[in-house]
């Protein structure tokens, strides 16, 4: 395997333009994500007019911003972010579902990395955990996985 040749992205951030794009619903969390996405792509070398933030008022509505988002190939990755905690009823199971297939979909359909920052939790202490306490911060997460992304599809020439 030493003589396989392995591509990586890399977590430079260098001249790379990010959108970030972030549902308002469940703004006390979502905002911790933000927090922590702007800031690990900051500490990966970018500057803040390479960052951009644009809000939706849901996670639902994130697909097709996103795909809009992505299509302008004005960035080199998206980041999505948002909250959706269960309740008692399936509103959940729809939400959740629809955000991340059209998500994944944004990618695939404009070849633009679109990194899923969704928090899909049981509890709002759950989404608490995750959003920068003890479960760490996942979009501080989704920012490193467009990074890499990002950086990756520069080296595979694409």
């Amino acid at each position: 395997m030493d003589n396989i040749r392995t591509l990586n992205g890399d977590l430079v951030a260098r001249d790379l333009r990010f959108a970030i794009v972030a549902a308002r619903f469940n703004d006390a969390i979502v905002d911790s994500l933000i927090r922590g996405a702007v800031d690990t792509l900051l500490r990966h070398g970018a500057g803040e007019k390479q960052i951009e933030i644009i809000r939706v008022p849901g996670a639902y509505d994130l697909p097709f911003i996103v795909k809009r988002v992505a299509a302008s190939r004005r960035y080199d990755a998206v980041v999505a972010l948002g909250a959706v905690i269960r309740g008692a009823t399936p509103h959940f199971d729809h939400v959740a579902g629809q955000c991340a297939s059209g998500l994944a979909r944004a990618a695939d359909e404009t070849g633009v990395p679109v990194a899923f920052g969704v928090l899909t939790t049981d509890t709002i202490e759950q989404a608490v955990e995750r959003a920068g306490t003890k479960a760490g911060n996942k979009g501080a997460d989704a920012a490193l996985c467009a990074l890499e992304l990002a950086n990756l599809l520069k080296r595979l020439d694409v």
